[in-house]
């Protein structure tokens, strides 16, 4: 008998725009079933005229601090800029900031445009950034934030608190799918018992899927079946922050990276699945199967749901 894979029986729902395929690909590697149901899309950065205005007033004077919070979105405004025949331009006036890189991925995207960082937290957070500015006073300087998809509020706001002027760079927006059907389908899938786990890549991923919910009435439904059935997982504190505040909890990576999110959300299927006895064989509730005496055995939701009500006893 072939060794049946850790996550088999289970199934995964995506809502990722990017990397979905790769953080599928570590799901399907486990054994699980994949759901996709992409919730929101990047708007390309050469079309973005918000990004292209954000720029021009950046070069208007000298600037002094660059915040740099993604590899994907700074190498992206390089190459939007090199378009508008401003890449030269937005190079020398970043040459002459201080960068500060929120993570490794950013702080790599930085060097290979031919740049340094002068600071990059380790715990890879804009808290941190924020606090090493905060610290060594920011009056009067001229600070460029770098977006990742959604506004910046708390972070934008306590600089220009504090005397400095803020220019918001949005280098890419998230917006909503441009096919609703698949997230509508997964909602709905959620909503019938069919999804064992949502990991969740970004806080806009999760607002788009609640906005979805609430648009079509299923918000509270949502909620609850988020909160009290379905293992919901976050890449890191910022995409938790909308679940949190819908009272969802999450299980989160102690470093925010796709393979870490998989890794977590497989030990946590594995930690909460009932085990049993019955009739001298050995039984695991697998989300949407049961593994009997080590052989994989798909169940329909009714006799599944009586095994679960008998291992929670």
């Amino acid at each position: 008998m072939n060794p049946v894979l850790p996550l088999a029986g289970y199934v995964i729902g995506l809502t990722a725009a990017r990397r979905a395929d790769e953080l599928g690909a570590l799901f399907v590697r486990k054994g699980a079933t994949v759901r996709y149901g992409p919730s929101i899309r990047i708007v390309p950065l050469a079309d973005d005229t918000e990004l292209h205005a954000a720029t021009r007033r950046l070069l208007d004077a000298p600037l002094d601090v660059a915040v740099l919070t993604t590899g994907i979105g700074f190498r992206g405004w390089l190459e939007a800029a090199e378009g508008w025949g401003l890449g030269e331009d937005l190079l020398v006036g970043l040459g002459s900031a201080r960068l500060l890189a929120r993570g490794p991925k950013a702080k790599g995207a930085v060097r290979a445009a031919g740049l340094a960082e002068s600071f990059s937290p380790t715990s890879e957070s804009n808290a941190e950034v924020l606090d090493h500015l905060l610290s060594r006073g920011v009056n009067g300087l001229r600070i460029a934030v770098q977006l990742h998809g959604e506004p910046l509020p708390y972070f934008v706001e306590s600089l220009r608190y504090a005397g400095a002027e803020v220019i918001e760079v949005p280098v890419y927006r998230w917006v909503g799918p441009a096919d609703p059907g698949p997230l509508d389908r997964l909602i709905d899938a959620v909503l019938d018992g069919g999804i064992d786990a949502l990991p969740f890549t970004s806080a806009p991923a999760v607002a788009s899927t609640l906005a979805m919910a609430k648009r079509t009435g299923r918000h509270d439904a949502l909620v609850t079946a988020m909160r009290e059935r379905v293992l919901v997982a976050a890449v890191g504190p910022i995409a938790a922050g909308p679940l949190a505040a819908v009272g969802v909890p999450t299980v989160q990576p102690e470093r925010a990276r796709i393979g870490a999110l998989a890794r977590v959300v497989a030990e946590a299927l594995e930690q909460r699945t009932p085990r049993l006895r019955a009739v001298g064989h050995r039984m695991e509730l697998r989300g949407q199967a049961v593994l009997v005496d080590g052989e994989l055995r798909e169940m329909a939701p009714a006799p599944m749901a009586v095994l679960r009500a008998l291992a929670h006893r």
